[in-house]
């Protein structure tokens, strides 16, 4: 039997033995060393050679991220680990740490329960750290901490022990207030790293070896003598005695949980089914033998299989052939092939069950973030996986040649079931696609990648447009609207949503809804701890991308009959702001009072839909309107010579400086620009620091255009949307 035999006999075997499991991710900021930490726990558990970890990157599989040096897409791999006498299955997932791609850690982290988070020594904890941190502790991830690059404090910083000992405290003390601020309640204190008990590693991923308290207990081996190696250049004897692969591993596997014993904690969080229903308690139990449950967290395109869907099992078994059940998207599909990852291959299997992540291949409609289970026993859908940024870039897509349409089409539609992140809009009409994402880069990858080169498609791409967003300042007189027919007339009042209740509909505390009859009691909580009026709170009758329809009229005898049409209408009104018909945030609006007519074929749709839209318009207008534009957090870590040069291309960007700070001899820059003029950065703010600076930008939410502007832009934006420009 060969090594690679047993490996597969290996992994089927701990793949049924669910308390030897352990799901995990890699997080961390970008350059901080994920994936060359990856590849060396590869290389350690005998699944990739030795002599290639560390320069293959066996993560990056693809050949774009190899050529750029960073991870695009989160990659899934398996390894078999030793600790204390007894084999460990373990499954991990490389995520990316830029931000353009936050949206593939956000999925990556429901489908793990333990998370180890990079920091890199030299720089400590970034704001991407904190970041991926929030994004696994709201998935109810559990952490432990890998500090890295502690070679270059050694080598290059030549700081003393007590220099280091101090760096080290501040990083450890950095994450565990984040941990604090940001975990559950029951978990604030269990979670907490601490040095003394093994749930933080010191090491060099590169160099490939690590150390913890533990580990020198067990080996004898102090923190002097790892100066000593580092000092006289013998990382290489370091790392026979203190193996990267084995201090991490065996951390993960003392610290993190086992499937069974983040489920109960865990489902309840992620699922809002009847927990005691058989379901329920298979899913709590990690039962194989429970009814189905699993969630796919990502799609992966292969060129021989098609469409692989990566699937997390909650309780239940899936079969080679098994008919299943999507739930969201309502139909049923036949699973081709069940495999497990191995390294960085697929091996097929029979079957898989509860507590594992595995390879789907077969169900051709599945989308990220969709629900699983058999068809004869149909389960409420996990809640969906809320992101934390939003597109804010668009481009306009065309084939260049007319024959390739159809195919255009379809791969778009597959590049959106991928990634939730992305928006893609298909206008038949004008024949235009329009595609919207996070950031150029993230735009450039999937047009170069997936629509050129995947897809063999020649595309023109348009220039970027910026997504702008509507609201009100001020509070609007009450307005009167007839429908068309002047049989019905409605009454409206528009003011700005308080801000606590953006803010928590941001936060997924609130969510999209339309009332039927009356909110429900929870809600209600939510909107008046969020400092809603509670008498308006209990009068909700839809909100709609974080904009709340408030109905304030008394004993009006029709009005349930025409209730949905002036949701509908409210929507379309949202969905079009008066300025620019761009999508509006943030915006109140209340319905006063409403006199409709006996007959109900005089108040049909075609009357009250028009009729609540043009009401609404015109509150709006009188409401003094503004326009919103989306800002990016910028973060710039540069040589102290090129500071001014750096600060000025912020500057020139409308951008302003929130914080400095000197750190060595680097200068940490942190400022807020708005995106609509973040457009050629990469290449300028290069060239400003000759290439010497490493920069990342984050999500900032949408702010006021300044006033001098104002006028101009929606005149700009209307003209590009072909509407009525008023001169």
């Amino acid at each position: 039997m060969g090594k690679r035999a047993k490996m597969i006999a290996k992994i089927k075997e701990l793949m049924e033995k669910y308390d030897r499991i352990r799901n995990i991710g890699i997080c961390a900021h970008i350059d901080h060393g994920k994936t060359t930490l990856s590849d060396n726990l590869l290389a350690g558990a005998g699944m990739i050679s030795k002599e290639l970890a560390g320069e293959q990157l066996a993560l990056d599989f693809d050949e774009e991220e190899a050529q750029r040096g960073i991870t695009i897409f989160a990659a899934n791999v398996s390894m078999v680990h030793k600790y204390e006498g007894k084999e460990y299955l373990i499954n991990l997932i490389d995520t990316p740490g830029h931000v353009d791609f936050g949206g593939d850690v956000t999925r990556a982290m429901r489908a793990i329960d333990g998370a180890i988070v990079v920091v890199c020594a030299v720089e400590g904890v970034m704001p991407q750290t904190e970041t991926v941190l929030r994004q696994a502790l709201r998935e109810r991830v559990k952490p432990v901490l890998f500090i890295n690059k502690v070679d270059r404090l050694i080598n290059e910083l030549k700081l003393s022990q007590e220099e280091m000992m101090n760096r080290f405290i501040k990083i450890i003390t950095d994450i565990n207030n984040l941990i604090k601020k940001m975990a559950p309640e029951e978990f604030k204190d269990k979670w907490l790293v601490r040095v003394e008990d093994g749930s933080v590693a010191f090491g060099s991923a590169y160099n490939n070896w690590a150390i913890s308290v533990p580990f020198m207990q067990k080996s004898g081996i102090t923190f002097k003598d790892i100066i000593q190696y580092c000092q006289e250049d013998k990382q290489d004897e370091l790392a026979e005695k203190a193996p990267l692969h084995e201090v991490v591993l065996d951390m993960v596997i003392k610290h993190l949980p086992s499937p069974p014993e983040a489920q109960k904690y865990r489902i309840p969080h992620i699922w809002k089914g009847d927990i005691n229903s058989e379901v329920g308690k298979a899913m709590l139990n990690c039962d194989p033998n429970g009814p189905l449950a699993g969630v796919i967290t990502k799609i992966v395109m292969d060129k021989h299989a098609g469409a692989v869907s990566v699937c997390r099992l909650f309780s239940g078994r899936v079969y080679q052939g098994d008919e299943i059940y999507m739930v969201n998207s309502q139909q049923k599909a036949k699973v081709q092939q069940v495999s497990v990852f191995m390294g960085p291959e697929r091996i097929p299997v029979e079957s898989i069950s509860a507590g594992n992540i595995c390879a789907l291949v077969g169900l051709k409609e599945a989308s990220a973030g969709e629900t699983i289970c058999s068809p004869d026993k149909i389960i409420e859908p996990f809640e969906a996986i809320t992101h934390i940024s939003e597109p804010v870039i668009t481009v306009a897509i065309e084939a260049k040649n007319t024959k390739d349409l159809p195919k255009l089409i379809e791969v778009l539609r597959q590049v959106a079931r991928e990634d939730p992140t992305v928006r893609v809009e298909i206008n038949e009409e004008t024949g235009e696609h329009l595609l919207s994402g996070m950031g150029e880069l993230h735009i450039e990858i999937i047009t170069k990648l997936k629509i050129e080169r995947d897809a063999g498609i020649p595309v023109e791409v348009g220039q970027p447009i910026v997504v702008y967003r509507e609201t009100v300042t001020d509070k609007s007189p009450i307005v009167e609207s007839k429908s068309p027919n002047k049989h019905n007339k409605l009454y409206f009042v528009v003011e700005p949503l308080e801000e606590g209740v953006l803010k928590a509909y941001k936060e997924g505390k609130i969510k999209d809804v339309d009332v039927k009859k009356k909110p429900d009691d929870n809600l209600v909580q939510e909107l008046i701890k969020a400092g809603m009026d509670p008498e308006e709170a209990k009068r909700v009758m839809c909100i709609y991308e974080g904009n709340v329809l408030v109905n304030m009229t008394r004993g009006i005898v029709h009005l349930d009959e025409v209730r949905e049409l002036i949701i509908q209408g409210f929507k379309e009104a949202m969905k079009n702001g008066p300025l620019a018909a761009e999508k509006c945030q943030g915006v109140k609006v209340k319905l006063i009072d409403a006199v409709l007519h006996e007959d109900a074929i005089h108040r049909g749709p075609a009357q009250m839909i028009p009729c609540a839209r043009f009401g609404i318009r015109d509150a709006m207008m009188q409401a003094k309107p503004v326009l919103l534009e989306p800002m990016q957090y910028v973060y710039i870590n540069t040589p102290q010579d090129y500071m001014g040069a750096a600060v000025r291309e912020i500057s020139n960007r409308r951008g302003q400086i929130l914080d400095m700070e000197q750190e060595g001899d680097m200068t940490i820059i942190k400022a807020k620009c708005p995106v609509a003029e973040m457009f050629g950065f990469a290449g300028a703010i290069r060239g400003a620091t000759q290439g010497r600076c490493l920069w990342s930008i984050e999500f900032a939410g949408y702010e006021k255009v300044p006033r001098e502007m104002q006028d101009q832009l929606i005149k700009q934006i209307r003209e590009r949307k072909g509407l009525k420009v008023e001169e």
